[in-house]
């Protein structure tokens, strides 16, 4: 029995291992800052490179990264785990922060099933923008959830099958992949992930980074999918994203309700957990039967039942100028004279006009007074 249960707690420790503190990446100074060589005659800020240089140019001048993020070995525990912050470190993703345990920030993969404070902002705390800038690189934009990257400049030793496996190789160490498409022949990538943030932060870890042949990748946003199919399943999966989203929010008996409801306006049949059945089901087809199936006296018993009372409700049809209910009431307020004793007293009639007189004068007005 103690074996046992030693056995149980070494298991239950394992499950519960807890994160150790992040380790410092780099340490100050080993970095080396290179700047860019000069290309054009202005700097861009907003795309961190000489403006009117060849374009080219500005790709043959990259330089590899010095650094490389290892989840493995440099995930762990920041201050961050204790203030409560969400985002993730962006030197950690490029694999250069020398801060470790004493950074502000996560040194983590982001979790998708975690929602950020303001959906404006990536997961490294920077802002989105309204479009993609025009090499498609920067943050990104708001206006459209991008979960696919484009990968440039691979250099291809193998078929096409060979080349995918290697890029799976190197970008599931960043999040789960949902697919991945591979343009033989043409060095590119297309890499698509189950979660935004996971392709947030992997656009970071492999900028300017290689796989196994020594190349330096471009990595960047992918523009939207052309293929008609691949838009309807994104169109049906942001519904059902939305969809879960506001029934988690909402009271699950108004929800039920709602669908009862919808239900009995368009006649279709509920079960026992408040969803549709099929009409070709065979549950369906016997509650049909037990309805249908209902003895045929009592069914003509209901019938005659609803004519009566059609007949009973049915108001009587107006008359002339008086309405029904006038009709009614005259003929109510009658019986009642009659039950008192009162007689109709005569109506008296107008005196017949008088002639009219020759002439004009006072008296044609219908007036004795002068």
């Amino acid at each position: 029995m103690s074996s046992e249960a030693t056995q149980t707690q070494t298991i239950v420790a394992k499950k519960t291992k807890k994160l150790k503190p992040a380790r410092k990446q780099v340490k100050p100074g080993d970095v080396e800052k290179k700047e860019a060589p000069q290309t054009g005659k202005e700097y861009n800020i907003w795309y961190n490179k000489w403006a009117g240089g060849d374009r080219e140019d500005s790709y043959s001048n990259k330089v590899k990264s010095q650094t490389r993020c290892n989840i493995k070995k440099d995930a762990g525990l920041t201050r961050a785990n204790t203030t409560g912050v969400k985002y993730c470190c962006l030197f950690f993703a490029r694999g250069c922060c020398p801060y470790g345990w004493e950074c502000e920030y996560l040194h983590v993969l982001p979790d998708a099933s975690i929602a950020l404070p303001d959906t404006s902002k990536d997961c490294f705390a920077r802002d989105k923008f309204a479009d993609y800038r025009d090499d498609m690189g920067g943050v990104g934009s708001f206006q459209r959830q991008n979960r696919t990257l484009y990968i440039g400049r691979i250099k291809e030793t193998g078929t096409g099958v060979e080349t995918e496996e290697v890029v799976r190789r190197h970008f599931k160490e960043w999040g789960e992949i949902e697919k991945i498409r591979v343009l033989q022949y043409r060095s590119v990538a297309f890499v698509t992930y189950v979660s935004e943030f996971n392709a947030q932060f992997a656009k970071e870890a492999m900028a300017c980074q290689s796989l196994d042949n020594d190349e330096i990748l471009n990595v960047r946003w992918a523009t939207e999918d052309p293929n008609p199919v691949s838009k309807v399943q994104e169109k049906r999966r942001l519904e059902e994203i939305g969809r879960d989203a506001i029934q988690s929010r909402i009271d699950p008996r108004i929800v039920d309700a709602m669908r009862a409801m919808r239900a009995l306006e368009d006649g279709d049949m509920l079960d026992e957990d408040g969803n549709v059945i099929d009409e070709d089901a065979p549950e369906a087809k016997r509650r049909k039967l037990e309805i249908e199936g209902a003895p045929e006296d009592s069914m003509e018993d209901t019938n005659q039942e609803q004519e009566q009372g059609q007949e009973e409700v049915q108001p009587p049809q107006p008359i002339g100028l008086l309405s029904a209910d006038t009709l009614e009431g005259l003929k109510y307020f009658a019986e009642i004279r009659k039950r008192n004793g009162f007689t109709s007293t005569p109506v008296r009639s107008a005196p017949p006009p008088k002639p009219p007189s020759e002439g004009l004068g006072l008296a044609d007005y219908g007036s004795d007074e002068e």
